[in-house]
């Protein structure tokens, strides 16, 4: 039996609209992810059924099922995609030739703004799937590997930047970050609006080590 989005999905018609240019001229399994990714974010991994995917990718699930052996496994490579591409953006921000520390922060705060005022921001992908998915599920290793090199990043590049307590201001922004996209998804911008105010107050005031 199909879901309700199943039955729906022909009345996706702002999401089409949205995502028709990734879809273009790309191959059956990469349409498969753009869908899976677009519907997977907005509707939860579990509501979202096999049929309503391939339809929105323009294929059938007989085609989905070549691709991948099962949900599951879609599930997996979204997860795995998406963990991949978020990790890019960090190394691009904050990678060694990205400029001084000082640069690499500022331009990471500037990315946060991005993501906190984007009109489609539904919290974190990935915290979205992990409370969805079962503790054993493959996915959640993929997520919390993606989470600790997310923290390590940031404690990299605070003590690139000379701060005194790198790890305990990670600990800091990381949670803040988790937290005010959380606080999007239940009640709008409230307290969230001022998060990147509060990053950098946390970061100009926080205390440094002298330079040798």
């Amino acid at each position: 039996m199909g879901t309700t989005l199943d039955k729906d999905v022909r009345n996706f018609s702002d999401l089409r609209e949205r995502i028709s240019d990734s879809l273009s001229g790309k191959p059956p399994r990469e349409r498969i992810l753009v869908a899976a990714a677009e519907l997977f974010y907005r509707f939860g991994v579990h509501p979202v059924g096999v049929e309503a995917i391939a339809e929105t990718a323009l294929t059938n699930k007989m085609t989905l099922y070549r691709h991948f052996r099962s949900k599951d496994d879609l599930i997996v490579a979204y997860v795995q995609q998406f963990a991949n591409e978020s990790l890019e953006t960090l190394n691009r921000l904050l990678g060694e030739d990205c400029g001084t520390p000082e640069q690499k922060l500022a331009a990471w705060v500037d990315h946060v703004d991005d993501v906190i005022t984007n009109k489609y921001e539904r919290g974190c992908a990935l915290a979205n799937a992990a409370v969805e998915l079962d503790s054993n599920h493959p996915a959640r290793a993929i997520i919390e590997a993606y989470k600790r090199r997310k923290h390590d990043l940031l404690v990299d590049a605070f003590r690139a930047a000379r701060y005194r307590e790198p790890e305990r201001l990670a600990d800091e922004v990381f949670l803040l970050f988790e937290g005010a996209r959380i606080s999007l998804q239940c009640g709008g911008k409230g307290p969230a609006s001022r998060l990147v105010s509060m990053l950098r107050g946390m970061l100009a005031a926080g205390p440094r080590v002298a330079a040798d």
